[in-house]
């Protein structure tokens, strides 16, 4: 039995726990001296008021989610060879999933891992811990991926928020290996140079890969008009699918300069145009000028970063949805996606229809879709589910 910390839950708070629940919150906790003084990242062993034994667990005294399970064997030790079990179950369902490796790795609870993402580019793997505990544990993380994979280069991606929560200092470095320069990735038979030491989180969205090839199939011979771009991962696959015309909207340039290398990697580059502007904007203006597309595409980053942003993204989802119908065809196709946890899957699709009607806009809802397979929900956990996003044809 491993020597470590015991934390008790108080009495009558240990049903979720029980029922398979990955978080524990501090005020479920015997939230004592000896507890408090614990290291933030602590293993510890979690138990009943009673002395039941419940599991192992990362614990940091600190904020609100004080203990996340990683184990309901109490007796687990948690070493390199624990993580690397981990990574190789999740190896063993990607490989049933894909045939190249470019995937999600790890996608937190749901892979057995809580706060931890991994994103495999191939021999490039790129990791957010974005914890204590898996940040005390980032030596025997990273042996582990070694161990199992023999990658090229480990880059940490500690920029998350919420490490500032759990009291952590945000930084990218180049963990393991080495890089000189972009990397390709291959998606959807596209292929796609990404720089995972500058790039937004984790440098790709593989979540939007299955909508991708969905909106792909409208993409024959259509004018497309991929906002909030970031790499262009629709707007390149349309344009690998056929489509006249590709417009790439984002405000950044650097998303646009990847986007753009992208295209003529994919021989491309004639059919797309690279347009760099405020989306909210940007749309306003291309309505009033009169343009419209056969297929629009707004996929922005979250606009609810926490609950209390509920309210003013559901305008945002809204405004955006206006904007974007009314650039849509007569028959054309309308992809509209969130990111932001906090916003639910009904808000959303409400926000999207009344978005609609105030275009004076009608239509139907072909598709409903979160993130793809290697982003698996925890069946305890809600919160996981996080994108939601809707293909429409507008009349």
């Amino acid at each position: 039995m491993p020597n470590r910390p015991l934390i008790r839950l108080q009495p009558k708070h240990d049903a979720r726990l029980r029922h398979g629940h990955p978080w524990v919150y501090s005020n479920e906790i015997v939230m004592d001296a000896a507890a408090k003084a614990l290291p933030p990242g602590t293993v510890v062993t979690l138990a009943s008021a009673g002395g039941d034994r419940l599991g192992t667990g990362f614990f940091n005294p600190h904020p609100l989610i004080a203990a996340r399970v990683l184990s309901t064997d109490s007796d687990a030790v948690i070493d390199r060879a624990f993580f690397a079990g981990r990574f190789r179950a999740a190896l063993s369902l990607r490989e049933r999933l894909y045939d190249a490796p470019y995937y999600r790795l790890i996608h937190a609870e749901a892979d057995g891992l809580p706060a931890v993402i991994a994103d495999r580019m191939g021999d490039v793997f790129v990791v957010q811990l974005n914890a204590a505990g898996p940040d005390r544990a980032t030596a025997e993380i990273i042996a582990a991926l070694v161990e199992v994979f023999d990658p090229k280069a480990i880059v940490l991606k500690n920029d998350s928020p919420t490490r500032v929560t759990e009291g952590l200092e945000t930084a990218t470095t180049l963990a393991y290996g080495a890089l000189d320069g972009p990397i390709e990735l291959v998606e959807n038979g596209a292929r796609f140079l990404i720089d995972p030491l500058e790039g937004q989180k984790t440098g790709w969205f593989y979540d939007q890969r299955d909508s991708r090839a969905f909106v792909a199939r409208f993409a024959g011979g259509a004018k497309v008009l991929d906002a909030y771009c970031y790499g262009g991962g629709f707007g390149i696959v349309c344009a690998r699918a056929g489509a006249g015309a590709v417009t790439l909207l984002d405000r950044s340039a650097a998303a646009l300069e990847a986007a753009t290398r992208s295209a003529a990697l994919n021989a491309v580059t004639a059919h797309c145009a690279a347009l760099q502007g405020d989306v909210f904007d940007t749309l306003a203006s291309l309505g009033e000028a009169g343009e419209r597309f056969d297929v629009v595409i707004v996929d922005p980053p979250a606009f609810a970063k926490s609950r209390k942003d509920v309210p003013v993204a559901l305008r945002g989802y809204r405004k955006l949805a206006r904007q974007a119908a009314r650039l849509v065809a007569p028959g054309g196709i309308l992809f509209a996606a969130s990111c932001s946890h906090n916003v639910d899957p009904p808000n959303f699709t409400e926000c999207v229809a009344r978005g609609l009607a105030d275009a004076g806009r009608s239509g139907r809802i072909l598709r409903l879709a979160g993130a793809g397979p290697d982003h698996p929900i925890h069946p305890m956990l809600p919160e996981s589910a996080y994108l939601k996003s809707l293909t429409l044809a507008l009349d």
